[in-house]
């Protein structure tokens, strides 16, 4: 291969915090963006998800945060330790989120408040937390994971699932907007149904939706961050406010 491409996917010297860090696409993302030389800031509410993680990229290239993504303060203070660590943040992906499967009558507004805290206002608090430190530093990246169902309605998740992701689509371009004269690019990546977790689906379950996707399987965690890899390189640096479908062709557009 030749050394230019090749340097292209180096992230040797870069600093990535990936939220939900703890298992599922957020693992993958940091155990990928680890594997391709960067330093990876570990966040999520399970310490002890994290320490596993951390373990597995091995001393000195991963930081534990415990953060509630919902929470200002802890996010503030997570960017803060970051920085005063490593000395910058080159990349942040939005992956925290909780997911509910459930009709609108049974959504009680306690449970709203909680799914849109989680993946809505968790990336605009991480992402209000590292966009003063990319600008200062001439620029970064932000790759925020949607879903599918923010274009659809359905595949997976409940209102205020779907409408948390659908926030954020439309978040993800208002900041590609905002932040593109900084240099800082804002793209997302919208998965299809991804095999992060089986408990999620009942064998009946998962037999339907695999029948839909043209490919003929659920996604892998990896394959997301593979996308998530991409968008944050400088093979990307002329791609902001886009939405990357990694989907199995479930959705077409």
């Amino acid at each position: 291969m030749h050394e230019e491409i090749r340097s292209l996917l180096d992230f040797s010297g870069r600093v990535v915090l990936v939220t939900g860090a703890g298992r599922g696409i957020g693992r993958a993302m940091a155990v990928t963006f680890a594997r391709a030389g960067a330093r990876v800031a570990l966040a999520s509410r399970s310490a002890d998800q994290l320490e596993e993680v951390a373990a597995e990229i091995g001393p000195g290239t991963a930081l534990v945060l415990p953060t509630d993504v919902g929470v200002e303060a802890q996010v503030q203070a997570a960017v803060a330790r970051i920085v005063d660590t490593w000395g910058r943040l080159d990349v942040l992906v939005n992956n925290a989120g909780l997911i509910q499967f459930a009709a609108l009558e049974e959504i009680e507004p306690e449970a709203w408040d909680r799914v849109i805290a989680a993946n809505l206002t968790g990336p605009y608090l991480c992402c209000r937390a590292a966009a003063p430190v990319m600008k200062r530093q001439g620029g970064g990246r932000i790759v925020n994971i949607t879903s599918v169902s923010a274009q659809t309605g359905g595949v997976s998740g409940g209102v205020n699932y779907t409408a948390s992701k659908g926030g954020l689509e439309t978040m993800t371009k208002t900041l590609a907007r905002d932040l593109a004269p900084a240099g800082v690019t804002v793209n997302s990546i919208s998965p299809g149904q991804i095999d992060a977790d089986p408990a999620l689906l009942t064998d009946e379950q998962r037999a339907h939706v695999t029948g839909l996707i043209p490919l003929g399987r659920l996604g892998e965690p990896v394959e997301i961050a593979h996308a998530a890899l991409f968008l944050a390189s400088p093979m990307a640096a002329y791609i902001t406010g886009a939405t990357l479908d990694v989907n199995g062709g479930i959705l077409k557009r």
